[in-house]
């Protein structure tokens, strides 16, 4: 490539497979400032939210690589005082619109709810909320320490209910961008992370070595085949019925 491609990413944990080797190379926000600064053209590439995908018709999607659930993801739940059927008001972190997103639908289709949903102040304790959706490494830690409250973990939801995976995130190429090149760092760069997995974990501070072998061997899926495509266009079509999106679009995959 004749200009350095401007890569942008996410630091949470779930992501360093992925980024293995090129992690200098990266500029890192949190999920919904990066699907944000996607959508303005100031990433070549990035590994978006899926629901920035599915909202706005300008990207085209790296076939193979995502940051999916096929169960337990452990690193986005819901933790609930009151039972989930009388919940009234949730508690939602603004880092990712695909994470509220996904609880709305299964609040509305799987209990036929619809409770209000307000920004999360920092620091906040569920003593104080009904329910609170937290996700990424805030998650991890916030599990690792609570272990005793109510979890709901969204992933094993989202397969209890469809029967399909359920894509978090995938890498998004701007239209225009030149693609071959870059596609080929990125999937050098998930081969190298996964056979790696044992270094990142050692690397890692933000949760025990325990803890992380279980959670890139068990949580965290990294394919985007033809199941999680089935996924993602099913949680379209649910977004659609919801209006949260106005309409829907194909995705285009680059192979």
């Amino acid at each position: 490539m004749t200009t350095k491609p401007r890569i942008g990413g996410i630091s949470y944990l779930n992501v360093r497979p992925l980024v293995y080797g090129i992690e200098d190379q990266i500029g890192y926000c949190e999920p919904s400032r990066l699907a944000d600064l996607m959508y303005r053209k100031q990433f070549d590439v990035g590994i978006v939210p899926i629901a920035e995908a599915l909202l706005h018709d300008q990207y085209d999607v790296l076939d193979g690589i995502a940051i999916a659930a096929r169960g337990a993801v452990r690193s986005v739940f819901l933790t609930h005082r009151v039972p989930l059927e009388k919940i009234q008001r949730v508690a939602v972190t603004p880092a990712s619109r695909t994470s509220v997103w996904l609880l709305r639908v299964l609040l509305k289709v799987g209990y036929h709810i619809e409770p209000e949903f307000y920004p999360r102040p920092p620091g906040a304790k569920l003593s104080d909320h009904e329910a609170m959706l937290l996700i990424g490494d805030e998650a991890i830690w916030y599990a690792t320490r609570n272990g005793k409250q109510p979890l709901w973990d969204l992933g094993a939801a989202w397969v209890e209910m469809t029967g399909l995976p359920f894509v978090f995130a995938a890498w998004a190429f701007q239209r225009d961008v030149e693609k071959a090149e870059l596609a080929g760092l990125l999937r050098s760069a998930k081969a190298n992370g996964l056979a790696h997995i044992e270094q990142i974990v050692q690397d890692a501070t933000e949760a025990t070595p325990e803890f992380l072998r279980d959670y890139y061997s068990n949580c965290v899926w990294y394919n985007l085949g033809d199941d999680e495509k089935q996924g993602i266009r099913r949680f379209q079509q649910y977004l659609k019925e919801m209006g949260l999106v106005s309409s829907s679009h194909d995705l285009r995959y680059v192979p």
